[in-house]
Protein backbone atom coordinates (compact mmCIF):
# COMPACT_ATOMS: atom_id res chain seq x y z
CA UNK A 1 0.00 0.00 0.00
CA UNK A 2 1.41 3.38 -1.00
CA UNK A 3 1.55 5.73 2.01
CA UNK A 4 2.17 9.47 2.09
CA UNK A 5 5.86 10.21 2.69
CA UNK A 6 7.28 13.38 4.20
CA UNK A 7 11.02 14.03 3.89
CA UNK A 8 12.40 16.14 6.73
CA UNK A 9 15.76 17.75 7.46
CA UNK A 10 17.32 20.53 9.49
CA UNK A 11 19.65 23.20 8.11
CA UNK A 12 21.98 25.85 9.45
CA UNK A 13 24.02 27.94 7.02
CA UNK A 14 23.73 25.42 4.19
CA UNK A 15 23.34 27.82 1.25
CA UNK A 16 26.25 26.17 -0.57
CA UNK A 17 25.05 22.56 -0.18
CA UNK A 18 21.27 22.95 -0.15
CA UNK A 19 20.74 23.20 -3.94
CA UNK A 20 22.30 19.75 -4.41
CA UNK A 21 20.06 18.01 -1.88
CA UNK A 22 16.94 19.75 -3.23
CA UNK A 23 17.91 18.73 -6.75
CA UNK A 24 18.43 15.19 -5.52
CA UNK A 25 14.93 15.15 -4.05
CA UNK A 26 13.50 16.54 -7.29
CA UNK A 27 15.13 13.69 -9.23
CA UNK A 28 13.84 10.87 -7.02
CA UNK A 29 12.19 8.00 -8.86
CA UNK A 30 9.59 8.30 -6.13
CA UNK A 31 9.16 11.96 -5.31
CA UNK A 32 8.20 12.80 -1.69
CA UNK A 33 4.72 14.10 -1.01
CA UNK A 34 6.27 16.99 0.88
CA UNK A 35 9.63 18.21 2.17
CA UNK A 36 9.72 19.91 5.57
CA UNK A 37 12.87 21.90 6.38
CA UNK A 38 13.63 23.50 9.72
CA UNK A 39 16.17 26.32 9.70
CA UNK A 40 18.03 26.82 12.98
CA UNK A 41 18.94 30.47 12.39
CA UNK A 42 20.96 30.66 9.17
CA UNK A 43 22.74 33.89 8.28
CA UNK A 44 24.26 32.92 4.91
CA UNK A 45 21.29 33.13 2.54
CA UNK A 46 19.88 29.68 3.28
CA UNK A 47 16.47 31.09 4.20
CA UNK A 48 16.28 33.25 1.08
CA UNK A 49 17.07 30.19 -1.01
CA UNK A 50 14.37 28.15 0.74
CA UNK A 51 11.69 30.84 0.61
CA UNK A 52 12.51 31.52 -3.04
CA UNK A 53 12.28 27.87 -4.07
CA UNK A 54 10.10 27.46 -7.16
CA UNK A 55 10.75 23.84 -8.10
CA UNK A 56 8.40 20.84 -8.28
CA UNK A 57 8.68 19.85 -4.63
CA UNK A 58 6.05 20.74 -2.06
CA UNK A 59 8.44 22.54 0.27
CA UNK A 60 7.53 23.80 3.73
CA UNK A 61 9.98 25.90 5.76
CA UNK A 62 9.94 26.40 9.53
CA UNK A 63 12.18 28.97 11.20
CA UNK A 64 13.44 28.03 14.68
CA UNK A 65 16.49 30.20 15.45
CA UNK A 66 18.74 28.53 18.01
CA UNK A 67 17.20 25.09 17.62
CA UNK A 68 19.63 22.18 17.83
CA UNK A 69 19.45 19.23 15.44
CA UNK A 70 17.10 17.19 17.63
CA UNK A 71 14.75 20.12 18.21
CA UNK A 72 14.72 20.83 14.49
CA UNK A 73 14.00 17.24 13.53
CA UNK A 74 11.25 16.90 16.10
CA UNK A 75 9.61 20.13 14.97
CA UNK A 76 9.80 19.06 11.31
CA UNK A 77 8.30 15.64 12.06
CA UNK A 78 5.57 17.14 14.19
CA UNK A 79 4.65 19.48 11.33
CA UNK A 80 4.82 16.75 8.66
CA UNK A 81 1.50 15.52 7.30
CA UNK A 82 2.61 12.11 6.05
CA UNK A 83 2.39 8.94 8.17
CA UNK A 84 5.87 7.94 6.92
CA UNK A 85 8.87 10.13 7.75
CA UNK A 86 12.07 9.89 5.69
CA UNK A 87 14.98 11.70 7.33
CA UNK A 88 18.12 13.06 5.71
CA UNK A 89 20.58 15.94 6.10
CA UNK A 90 21.67 18.93 4.11
CA UNK A 91 25.11 18.37 2.62
CA UNK A 92 24.27 14.96 1.16
CA UNK A 93 23.88 13.76 -2.41
CA UNK A 94 20.98 11.34 -2.72
CA UNK A 95 20.81 8.47 -5.18
CA UNK A 96 17.75 8.81 -7.47
CA UNK A 97 16.24 5.63 -5.98
CA UNK A 98 16.97 6.66 -2.37
CA UNK A 99 13.40 7.31 -1.27
CA UNK A 100 11.89 4.42 -3.21
CA UNK A 101 14.38 2.00 -1.63
CA UNK A 102 13.86 3.50 1.82
CA UNK A 103 10.09 3.10 1.91
CA UNK A 104 9.85 -0.18 -0.01
CA UNK A 105 10.14 -2.41 3.12
CA UNK A 106 7.30 -0.42 4.66
CA UNK A 107 5.01 -0.83 1.67
CA UNK A 108 5.94 -4.42 0.82
CA UNK A 109 6.54 -5.96 4.23
CA UNK A 110 4.85 -3.67 6.74
CA UNK A 111 8.10 -2.45 8.32
CA UNK A 112 7.75 0.59 10.58
CA UNK A 113 11.44 1.55 10.69
CA UNK A 114 14.00 1.27 7.89
CA UNK A 115 17.77 1.77 7.92
CA UNK A 116 19.21 3.25 4.75
CA UNK A 117 22.92 3.52 4.11
CA UNK A 118 25.51 6.19 3.39
CA UNK A 119 28.71 6.38 1.39
CA UNK A 120 31.68 8.69 1.43
CA UNK A 121 31.66 11.23 -1.42
CA UNK A 122 35.29 12.42 -1.30
CA UNK A 123 36.83 15.39 -3.05
CA UNK A 124 40.48 14.39 -3.20
CA UNK A 125 42.90 11.93 -1.67
CA UNK A 126 42.68 12.91 2.00
CA UNK A 127 38.88 12.70 2.04
CA UNK A 128 38.97 9.34 0.26
CA UNK A 129 41.32 7.94 2.91
CA UNK A 130 39.26 9.49 5.71
CA UNK A 131 36.06 7.94 4.38
CA UNK A 132 37.67 4.51 4.04
CA UNK A 133 39.13 4.74 7.54
CA UNK A 134 36.02 5.88 9.41
CA UNK A 135 33.00 4.55 7.50
CA UNK A 136 31.84 0.94 7.06
CA UNK A 137 31.35 -0.61 3.66
CA UNK A 138 28.00 -2.29 3.04
CA UNK A 139 29.80 -5.64 3.21
CA UNK A 140 30.90 -4.81 6.78
CA UNK A 141 27.33 -4.31 7.99
CA UNK A 142 25.36 -6.84 10.01
CA UNK A 143 21.76 -5.80 9.22
CA UNK A 144 20.53 -7.27 12.50
CA UNK A 145 22.66 -4.89 14.59
CA UNK A 146 23.20 -1.91 12.29
CA UNK A 147 22.24 1.46 13.81
CA UNK A 148 21.29 3.87 11.03
CA UNK A 149 22.52 7.42 10.72
CA UNK A 150 19.81 10.03 10.31
CA UNK A 151 21.34 10.87 6.96
CA UNK A 152 19.22 7.99 5.67
CA UNK A 153 16.48 6.51 7.80
CA UNK A 154 12.70 6.21 7.73
CA UNK A 155 10.18 5.63 10.51
CA UNK A 156 6.46 5.93 10.82
CA UNK A 157 5.31 9.02 12.65
CA UNK A 158 3.73 6.75 15.24
CA UNK A 159 7.05 5.04 15.99
CA UNK A 160 8.77 8.43 16.29
CA UNK A 161 6.10 9.51 18.76
CA UNK A 162 6.26 6.30 20.82
CA UNK A 163 10.07 6.54 20.94
CA UNK A 164 9.83 10.02 22.42
CA UNK A 165 11.38 11.76 19.43
CA UNK A 166 15.01 12.83 19.16
CA UNK A 167 16.66 13.71 22.51
CA UNK A 168 16.63 17.49 22.60
CA UNK A 169 19.08 17.69 25.54
CA UNK A 170 21.87 16.12 23.44
CA UNK A 171 23.93 17.98 20.85
CA UNK A 172 25.80 15.05 19.20
CA UNK A 173 25.03 11.32 18.81
CA UNK A 174 21.34 12.19 19.01
CA UNK A 175 20.50 9.82 16.16
CA UNK A 176 22.05 6.86 18.00
CA UNK A 177 19.98 7.58 21.09
CA UNK A 178 16.88 7.77 18.90
CA UNK A 179 17.82 4.41 17.33
CA UNK A 180 18.07 2.86 20.80
CA UNK A 181 14.71 4.31 21.76
CA UNK A 182 13.16 2.70 18.67
CA UNK A 183 14.79 -0.65 19.47
CA UNK A 184 13.53 -0.41 23.05
CA UNK A 185 10.00 -0.44 21.65
CA UNK A 186 10.67 -3.91 20.28
CA UNK A 187 10.95 -2.50 16.75
CA UNK A 188 13.75 -3.62 14.44
CA UNK A 189 15.08 -1.63 11.52
CA UNK A 190 14.58 -3.23 8.12
CA UNK A 191 17.76 -3.04 6.03
CA UNK A 192 17.70 -1.03 2.77
CA UNK A 193 21.29 -0.74 1.51
CA UNK A 194 20.12 0.72 -1.81
CA UNK A 195 18.76 3.80 0.01
CA UNK A 196 22.07 5.58 -0.44
CA UNK A 197 23.03 9.04 0.73
CA UNK A 198 26.51 10.23 -0.22
CA UNK A 199 28.23 12.82 1.93
CA UNK A 200 31.59 14.53 1.87
CA UNK A 201 34.05 13.71 4.68
CA UNK A 202 35.80 16.49 6.58
CA UNK A 203 38.43 18.17 4.36
CA UNK A 204 41.26 18.51 6.93
CA UNK A 205 42.75 16.60 9.83
CA UNK A 206 41.82 19.43 12.21
CA UNK A 207 38.18 19.37 11.11
CA UNK A 208 38.13 15.59 11.53
CA UNK A 209 39.61 15.87 15.03
CA UNK A 210 36.94 18.39 16.01
CA UNK A 211 34.19 16.15 14.59
CA UNK A 212 35.34 13.05 16.48
CA UNK A 213 35.96 14.97 19.69
CA UNK A 214 32.34 16.13 19.54
CA UNK A 215 31.09 12.63 18.75
CA UNK A 216 33.00 11.16 21.72
CA UNK A 217 31.82 13.98 23.98
CA UNK A 218 28.27 13.13 22.89
CA UNK A 219 28.94 9.48 23.78
CA UNK A 220 30.02 10.59 27.25
CA UNK A 221 27.00 12.84 27.73
CA UNK A 222 24.65 10.04 26.69
CA UNK A 223 26.50 7.28 28.57
CA UNK A 224 27.06 5.34 25.33
CA UNK A 225 29.68 2.70 24.49
CA UNK A 226 31.30 2.55 27.94
CA UNK A 227 32.99 -0.79 27.24
CA UNK A 228 34.23 0.33 23.83
CA UNK A 229 35.83 3.47 25.25
CA UNK A 230 37.29 1.54 28.20
CA UNK A 231 38.95 -0.88 25.75
CA UNK A 232 40.45 2.06 23.87
CA UNK A 233 41.97 3.52 27.04
CA UNK A 234 43.32 0.12 28.06
CA UNK A 235 44.78 -0.53 24.60
CA UNK A 236 46.66 2.77 24.49
CA UNK A 237 47.87 2.32 28.07
CA UNK A 238 49.17 -1.14 27.18
CA UNK A 239 50.80 0.27 24.04
CA UNK A 240 52.55 2.98 26.02
CA UNK A 241 53.85 0.42 28.53
CA UNK A 242 54.99 -1.89 25.72
CA UNK A 243 56.85 0.99 24.03
CA UNK A 244 58.71 1.72 27.26
CA UNK A 245 59.52 -1.98 27.62
CA UNK A 246 60.91 -2.47 24.08
CA UNK A 247 64.57 -1.76 25.03
CA UNK A 248 64.39 -4.56 27.60
CA UNK A 249 62.14 -6.90 25.59
CA UNK A 250 62.95 -6.30 21.88
CA UNK A 251 60.54 -9.04 20.78
CA UNK A 252 57.70 -6.64 21.65
CA UNK A 253 58.53 -4.44 18.65
CA UNK A 254 57.49 -6.89 15.89
CA UNK A 255 54.39 -7.78 17.89
CA UNK A 256 53.47 -4.07 18.11
CA UNK A 257 54.11 -3.56 14.40
CA UNK A 258 51.90 -6.54 13.58
CA UNK A 259 49.14 -5.13 15.79
CA UNK A 260 49.45 -1.75 14.05
CA UNK A 261 49.21 -3.34 10.60
CA UNK A 262 46.16 -5.31 11.69
CA UNK A 263 44.56 -2.11 13.01
CA UNK A 264 44.93 -0.50 9.57
CA UNK A 265 44.02 -3.54 7.46
CA UNK A 266 40.26 -2.88 7.17
CA UNK A 267 40.59 0.78 6.06
CA UNK A 268 43.18 -0.23 3.47
CA UNK A 269 40.85 -2.93 2.16
CA UNK A 270 38.06 -0.36 1.81
CA UNK A 271 40.43 2.12 0.15
CA UNK A 272 41.72 -0.29 -2.49
CA UNK A 273 38.88 0.21 -5.00
CA UNK A 274 39.50 3.98 -4.96
CA UNK A 275 43.25 3.48 -5.39
CA UNK A 276 42.92 0.84 -8.12
CA UNK A 277 44.53 2.01 -11.35
CA UNK A 278 46.10 5.10 -9.81
CA UNK A 279 49.87 5.76 -9.93
CA UNK A 280 52.17 4.31 -7.29
CA UNK A 281 52.83 7.85 -6.05
CA UNK A 282 49.17 8.15 -5.02
CA UNK A 283 49.36 4.87 -3.11
CA UNK A 284 52.51 6.11 -1.35
CA UNK A 285 50.75 9.30 -0.28
CA UNK A 286 47.53 7.56 0.72
CA UNK A 287 48.67 4.60 2.81
CA UNK A 288 50.55 6.59 5.52
CA UNK A 289 47.41 8.65 6.06
CA UNK A 290 45.54 5.61 7.37
CA UNK A 291 47.48 5.26 10.66
CA UNK A 292 47.61 9.06 11.02
CA UNK A 293 43.82 9.31 10.74
CA UNK A 294 43.34 6.32 13.05
CA UNK A 295 45.57 7.90 15.67
CA UNK A 296 43.97 11.34 15.33
CA UNK A 297 40.49 9.90 15.71
CA UNK A 298 41.49 7.87 18.75
CA UNK A 299 43.11 10.86 20.46
CA UNK A 300 39.97 12.91 19.78
CA UNK A 301 37.87 10.17 21.37
CA UNK A 302 40.22 9.78 24.34
CA UNK A 303 39.86 13.50 25.06
CA UNK A 304 36.20 13.94 24.14
CA UNK A 305 34.70 11.07 26.14
CA UNK A 306 35.80 12.26 29.61
CA UNK A 307 34.62 15.78 28.72
CA UNK A 308 31.18 14.31 28.02
CA UNK A 309 31.24 12.22 31.21
CA UNK A 310 32.11 15.32 33.23
CA UNK A 311 29.11 17.11 31.69
CA UNK A 312 26.94 14.10 32.56
CA UNK A 313 28.10 14.15 36.18
CA UNK A 314 27.22 17.85 36.42
CA UNK A 315 23.79 17.28 34.86
CA UNK A 316 22.17 14.48 36.92
CA UNK A 317 18.89 14.69 35.01
CA UNK A 318 20.61 13.41 31.86
CA UNK A 319 21.44 10.10 33.57
CA UNK A 320 17.83 9.05 33.48
CA UNK A 321 17.75 9.47 29.69
CA UNK A 322 19.87 6.40 28.90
Amino acid sequence: MRAGVSVIMTVLNEAASLPAVLQGLEQQTRRPDEVVVVDGGSTDGTLALLHGYAGPLTLRVLELPGANISQGRNAAIEAATGPVIAITDAGVRLEPAWLAALVQPMEDDGAVAVAGFFHSDPAGLFEAVLGATTLPAASDVNPATFLPSSRSVAVTKEVWRRAGGYPEWLDYCEDLLFDFAVLNLGVRFAWAPAALAHFRPRPTLAAFFKQYYRYARGDGKAGLWRRRHAIRYATYAAGALATLAVPRFPWLLPAMLAAGIGYCATPIRRLRPWLQGRPASVWCRALPLVPLIRLTGDVAKLLGYPAGLWWRLRNPASRGQR
